[in-house]
C-alpha cells in the first residue's frame, strides 16, 4: 500500500479532497432535506420551554403565541403517536 500511494503521480490528492467535499455536500442535502421533513426549522420552538407558571415574566401577546404554540405541539403529538400506533397495529397484522 505504501508503495502505491508513493508512485501515485503529483497533484492526486486534490481529487481525494474533492471526493470528500462532494460527500460531504451530499450528506449536508440529505440532512437539511429530512430537518425539513420533520419540522425542524419551527421559529416557535422557543415557546415550548414556557408554561402556564411563566405567566408574570412574559408579555401578553407573547403568553398568548406561548398557549398557541403549546396546542400545536400537543396536536402533533397526538398526530404523531397516532400515525405510529397504526404503523405498529400494520406491522403486527403482518405477521
Amino acid at each position: 500500500m505504501k508503495q502505491f500511494v508513493e508512485n501515485l503521480p503529483d497533484g492526486w490528492t486534490i481529487y481525494l479532497w474533492i471526493v470528500v467535499a462532494a460527500g460531504i455536500l451530499i450528506a449536508a442535502v440529505f440532512g437539511l432535506r429530512w430537518a425539513a421533513k420533520n419540522e425542524q426549522f419551527d421559529e416557535d420552538i422557543k415557546y415550548v420551554v414556557f408554561d402556564e407558571d411563566d405567566k408574570d415574566k412574559m408579555d401578553e401577546d407573547e403568553f398568548k403565541k406561548m398557549q398557541e404554540v403549546h396546542k400545536e405541539q400537543e396536536a402533533l403529538r397526538e398526530k404523531y403517536l397516532k400515525e405510529k400506533a397504526e404503523r405498529l397495529t400494520k406491522k403486527y397484522e403482518k405477521r
